[in-house]
Parts: C-alpha cells; sequence; structure tokens
C-alpha cells in the first residue's frame, strides 16, 4: 500500500478498491439471499453510518496518516492497530455506557504506553516539544476507532447477515467516500490522478481489492458474528508481529524501543483477555450458569 501511494491519493485510490470489492459482494449477495427484505429507513441510516466509518473514515484516515509518516507508516500503521480491542472497551463504556473494570482500564493505559513507546522511540519530550510530527499517527489511530465503530455496528443490525452487512455498508460507505473524494478533487486539494499514474497502482489495485477488500472484510464480518466483535479484534494483534517480521525480512529493522513498545501492547491485550475469560468464568459458576467462552466476551457483557 505504501508504494501504490506513491502514485496516486489516498481518496480516489481507495473509491476505486471498494467499488471492485462492493460489485463481488453484490454478487455473493444476489447468490445466497435473493429474496432478501428490504431495510427500513432507520436501518438504512445506521448502516450508512457505519459504512461511512468503515469505509471512508478508516481507509481515508489510515492510508493518508501512513503516506504521511512515509517510509515508516506501515509499521506505525500496525501498531495503531493492535489498540483497537481497548478502543472497543472504551466505545462501549461511552456508548453503552458499561464502564470498564480496573484491571481493563490499567491494561488500557498498559496498552497506549506501548504505542507511545512505538511512534516517540522513547523519547517521550518529543510529545511536547514537537507535537505537530506526530499527526499521522493521530491519524491513523482515529482511523482504527473508525474500525472499531464499523466492527461494533454488525451488532446493532443483528438481522443482517455478514454477507449482507458488508454489502450494504460497503455500498453506502463508498458513496460517502465517491462524494468526499470528489469533493477534494473539484477543489483541487487533491490533484486529479493521472491515467499514467493510475495504471502504475494496477498490481497494487487487485490485491486491495480482492484480497484485502472482497476477502479481507467479509472474512471479518463472519469471523466478528461467530466470535463477537471483542474477540475478533484481538486478531489484529497479529499484524504488529507480522509487520515487524516483514520488515526484518526486507532490511528495515525496527528499534528496540519499537520492538519493546510493541510487546508490551500485545501483552496488555492478552492479559486483558484473560482476566475478562477468568471474570466471566466466575460469575457463570457463581450462578450455576453454562459457559460459552466464545461469545461470553462479547463486550457489550462486560460490566
Amino acid at each position: 500500500m505504501t508504494s501504490a501511494l506513491q502514485h496516486i491519493d489516498t481518496y480516489t485510490f481507495t473509491c476505486m478498491r471498494y467499488a471492485i470489492a462492493g460489485a463481488l459482494f453484490y454478487l455473493v449477495l444476489c447468490r445466497q439471499e435473493p429474496n432478501r427484505i428490504p431495510l427500513d429507513t432507520a436501518s438504512l441510516l445506521k448502516a450508512w453510518f457505519f459504512g461511512t466509518c468503515g469505509f471512508a473514515g478508516y481507509q481515508f484516515l489510515v492510508f493518508e496518516g501512513q503516506r504521511l509518516a512515509g517510509a515508516e507508516g506501515a509499521l506505525t500503521a500496525s501498531i495503531m492497530m493492535a489498540t483497537m480491542p481497548l478502543q472497543a472497551f472504551l466505545f462501549n463504556w461511552i456508548v453503552r455506557r458499561k464502564t470498564p473494570k480496573l484491571f481493563v482500564l490499567f491494561f488500557i493505559l498498559l496498552s497506549f504506553s506501548g504505542v507511545l513507546l512505538v511512534i516517540t522511540r522513547g523519547d517521550f519530550a518529543s510529545l511536547v516539544k514537537h507535537p505537530q510530527d506526530f499527526g499521522p499517527q493521530i491519524l491513523i489511530i482515529l482511523g482504527a476507532l473508525c474500525w472499531v465503530i464499523y466492527t461494533a455496528g454488525a451488532s446493532y443490525l443483528p438481522d443482517l447477515s455478514p454477507v449482507r452487512y458488508t454489502t450494504i455498508t460497503t455500498a453506502l460507505g463508498l458513496g460517502s467516500a465517491v462524494v468526499i473524494t470528489a469533493g477534494l478533487l473539484g477543489s483541487s486539494v487533491v490533484p486529479v490522478p493521472s491515467g499514467i499514474e493510475v495504471i502504475h497502482t494496477i498490481p497494487h489495485l487487485i490485491y486491495m481489492s480482492l484480497v484485502a477488500g472482497f476477502i479481507g472484510v467479509l472474512a471479518w464480518n463472519i469471523g466478528n458474528k461467530i466470535l463477537t466483535p471483542l474477540n475478533g479484534t484481538l486478531f489484529m494483534d497479529v499484524v504488529p508481529i507480522t509487520a515487524f517480521t516483514v520488515s526484518a525480512i526486507t532490511g528495515k529493522v525496527p528499534h528496540l524501543v519499537q520492538i519493546g513498545g510493541a510487546a508490551i501492547t500485545i501483552f496488555s491485550l492478552i492479559c486483558n483477555n484473560y482476566f475478562i475469560r477468568r471474570e466471566t468464568l466466575r460469575k457463570a459458576s457463581t450462578e450455576n450458569l453454562p459457559v460459552n467462552i466464545s461469545t461470553t466476551t462479547n463486550m457489550s457483557k462486560v460490566n
């Protein structure tokens, strides 16, 4: 993705990739649910909001932040993605007024301390001295929050299958992305890409549309339907590990402080999930209730 952004702007590329992925989602939906019932207005508005967060907010903020961050953009973005599980708790706290346990708050702070180690390389004073240097990282974190909201959105539309939720939110979110992109291109804030620039991005477009877009998003929503959003976002812990490994193989060895920060973030997420599961089991044993570990950690049930 970093290579693609050297040839084309974030906004146009996002519209192109999800136009392709969206068409494929629609074909799958027509095959699996040919007699689907239309959504009411309230459900459509919810789907539009969640789709806009996922396919305009997340895509624009993360990839623009990655572009601004330069050569280390992909590595930085991978660490920001690992904060999603704990951002989900914060989202749940604010929206559903479910106050987290003290240990959850502790691990949230610990996780973000790891993130700060990565983006500052241990120089915390630079946050105060040169705050303007961390604009890309802030964009990426906000983008990650948008994806948390999109993921949680499926629980607000429980009657929709993963395929239908994916298709509808992609179409509506793409609509928002196209309007925003048209405004930026029309006002010359972002230059209109040339035909040659578009051609240069075709290999990246194929991967980002078919693998990361079509397969990735659909598998993500199906998995979260089964595991619940909180358990699903835990798989984002794999992203920094993969990114660090690939970075090292390609000769861009991360700083030791960055590796330590990533380890702290991942450790805090694993510990947080472990304590939540233990708390859930304890409550279930007290109340003599059967426990299904794959579903009991749904963030709407953790008080």
